[in-house]
């Protein structure tokens, strides 16, 4: 007989992006959002921290959020920061002050998977001017049949 934790060890050591029905599929759906991305990387202390060193991770505000992520809607903060939370990759800490205060942090998970987030971002940053020329030529060759 297995027990439920047997069960679901087998679960997920079952689980395969590659197959349509895997429910990992709706969770890299999630993590490549680039306001997932970003915010993860502001949680992360990536803001501040200068070049080449580690940053510490910080709690923030919604509006501390919502001013750094130039261009997010107040829909779009509030919902990607509700799936975060859902799904255990940040804290909500809700102050009795007034007005309100809520802070957001991420969790060890949430941790672990900026650490990810901030090598992408800072790939997309650095090698952004080469994109760039690449699609200006790709872009300027004659069309394909």
């Amino acid at each position: 007989m297995t027990t439920k934790a047997d069960q679901k060890a087998q679960v997920a050591a079952e689980y395969n992006a590659f197959l349509a029905l895997c429910p990992s599929r709706r969770l890299l759906d999630r993590i490549s959002n680039k306001w997932v991305v970003l915010i993860l990387c502001a949680l992360g202390g990536d803001t501040s921290a200068p070049p080449g060193t580690t940053p510490a991770p910080k709690a923030m505000r919604y509006s501390e959020l919502a001013r750094l992520l130039t261009g997010v809607s107040q829909k779009m903060l509030t919902q990607t920061l509700r799936a975060l939370e859902r799904d255990g990759l940040l804290t909500r800490t809700v102050t009795p002050t007034v007005p309100v205060t809520v802070t957001y942090e991420l969790t060890d998970l949430g941790l672990s998977l900026h650490h990810l987030t901030r090598g992408l971002r800072q790939w997309a940053q650095t090698h952004m001017d080469q994109v760039l020329t690449n699609r200006e030529k790709h872009d300027a060759q004659a069309p394909r049949p």
